[in-house]
């Protein structure tokens, strides 16, 4: 798993160009992957979210504009000019500005036990320093029959392997540095999905962390999905 140091600073060198690249690198498929996220957030109708690896915040606007302004959403991430760009986008809509972006590390997170109803992460989980420590802290802090959602990237259709690897090997790094200029940090990204664990073992490392009731939804040839766990 990676050293989150090292991930922290891979953040923070595109921070500024994160966005652009999420949209450019997916094709703007990206957009749709938020929204079934955000559908699946509002079916529980929870009262209090945070989103945790919220990044540039995207999750937490999207959250924000399907929810209303009745429920509370915070975004949490340990990469301060991450932050920091969630913040600046904060500032550019009225209706944002109740949203809350504050520091939070996912392996030792500053809330108290069963302090929150619903916890999102979007393409965290794949950075975790130590996966199971980090989903037993998520455990820890949801109320009893909370719920957790994680949007990540997984192992897609079998039939379209040999198609996505090709691109996340050869062609998205290329397109990556002449987009954020940082060729690195997306070697990175597709060494990490490659290795990152399938729906049903992504399911059984949820569980192991104490959750139950895990269910996952395969999105666009299964490149990524989201699991729902009950606490």
């Amino acid at each position: 798993m990676p050293e989150g140091k090292s991930v922290n600073r891979m953040f923070a060198n595109i921070a500024n160009r994160y966005d652009f690249a999420n949209h450019f690198l997916s094709g703007g498929v990206d957009y749709y992957w938020r929204k079934v996220l955000a559908d699946q957030v509002q079916a529980f109708a929870p009262r209090r979210i945070v989103d945790l690896a919220t990044g540039s915040g995207d999750v937490a606007f999207k959250l924000r504009d399907r929810l209303g302004t009745d429920v509370a959403v915070c975004g949490m991430d340990f990469c301060e000019p991450m932050l920091e760009t969630a913040r600046l986008k904060k500032k550019e809509r009225a209706e944002y500005a109740d949203l809350e972006f504050t520091f939070g590390d996912c392996m030792a997170l500053p809330l108290p036990d069963a302090s929150v109803d619903a916890i999102t992460i979007a393409f965290g989980v794949r950075n975790f320093e130590d996966r199971h420590k980090g989903l037993s802290e998520i455990h820890r802090v949801l109320r009893p029959g909370g719920r957790l959602f994680i949007l990540e990237f997984s192992q897609p259709h079998f039939w379209f392997r040999p198609f996505y690897y090709l691109y996340l090997k050869f062609i998205l790094p290329r397109l990556a540095a002449l987009a954020t200029g940082d060729k690195g940090a997306y070697d990175y990204l597709a060494g990490s999905i490659e290795a990152f664990p399938s729906r049903p073992q992504l399911a059984q490392q949820v569980r192991a962390a104490g959750f139950s009731a895990v269910k996952a939804i395969a999105l666009t040839f299964s490149i990524v999905a989201i699991h729902e766990a009950t606490k």
